[in-house]
């Protein structure tokens, strides 16, 4: 071989990992939007740990293949046929949290469907192609391997880049949605049902309520023989949390609140000669087998 043919070669395997450095990285940043809508088309978790319970979900998917992350997402986000919009979306809630479950989908006609369906599952394949086989199929030390090397790589590009240009329009509607959804949830009326139990209508769902959980707080700090006294938690709560006050929840007291809720039981006894209300949890009954 001559000098020239040498130099020759040597220009030609830079140009090939030039063009398969531009693939792997269009091929990152694909995986890298893909992972951030597995993420944000599906959250589920307690009001007050919504930004704890999506960063365990981005932990989770982490070291997820491409693969598998395009399967999340078929039948998931992508679905065929319309969607229902009374479909309940499923939770692992807590009793006594405040919860929060949503879902976005995407429903598209069958036919469409199985072409979004065989083009992703066509990315997938052509990435693990590059990454696993690229060496095997293209002899990168001749000239005529890395000629071939080039188109190849050039063409996998454009079918890269097209199926990103896609994703991107797909993460789009999910970043709308998403702003939707948390502009919604800053509104007053949202927030008092949400957070606080209090639908609309004035009634309110004690068992969810800001103020319920709060006095099971004060509870647990200041249980004396199992029960707690009604006017220290009332003062308690009044401290650290002094938006949940009786009189948000229509009460004239702490005791109508114990009283209202039919979750707390409220009891009197003598202490120090004086007649005190006291409180505790009610026992739930038992669920059966």
């Amino acid at each position: 071989m001559t000098m020239s043919n040498e130099d020759e070669l040597r220009t030609l395997q830079q140009d090939v990992q030039r063009l398969l450095g531009r693939c792997m990285l269009r091929l990152q940043q694909y995986e890298r939007l893909i992972k951030a809508m597995v993420v944000d088309h599906k959250l589920s978790g307690p009001m007050n740990a919504l930004e704890e319970a999506r960063s365990a979900q981005i932990d989770g998917i982490a070291l997820k293949t491409l693969g598998t992350l395009v399967g999340e997402l078929l039948g998931s986000y992508f679905v065929a046929g319309e969607i229902d919009p009374n479909e309940e979306t499923e939770t692992n809630s807590s009793e006594n949290v405040n919860w929060l479950a949503m879902q976005m989908k995407l429903g598209l006609p069958a036919a469409e469907f199985v072409r979004v369906e065989s083009e992703l599952k066509e990315l997938v394949r052509l990435r693990n192609n590059r990454v696993h086989h690229f060496i095997d199929q293209h002899d990168i030390s001749s000239s005529d391997g890395c000629r071939s090397a080039q188109e190849a790589l050039i063409s996998a590009y454009t079918l890269i880049d097209q199926h990103f240009g896609q994703l991107r329009q797909w993460a789009e509607i999910i970043v709308k949605t998403r702003q939707a959804m948390s502009d919604a949830l800053q509104s007053e009326e949202v927030i008092d049902f949400v957070v606080n139990g209090i639908s609309p209508d004035g009634k309110v769902n004690w068992d969810g309520s800001g103020i319920v959980s709060a006095l099971r707080e004060a509870f647990d700090a200041l249980v004396v023989d199992g029960w707690a006294s009604v006017a220290e938690a009332g003062r308690w709560v009044a401290k650290r949390y002094p938006e949940q006050l009786p009189a948000k929840y229509e009460c004239a007291s702490w005791q109508q609140v114990v009283h209202e809720t039919h979750i707390l039981e409220l009891r009197y006894f003598e202490m120090d000669g004086k007649r005190t209300a006291c409180y505790r949890e009610k026992e739930r009954p038992a669920k059966p087998h």
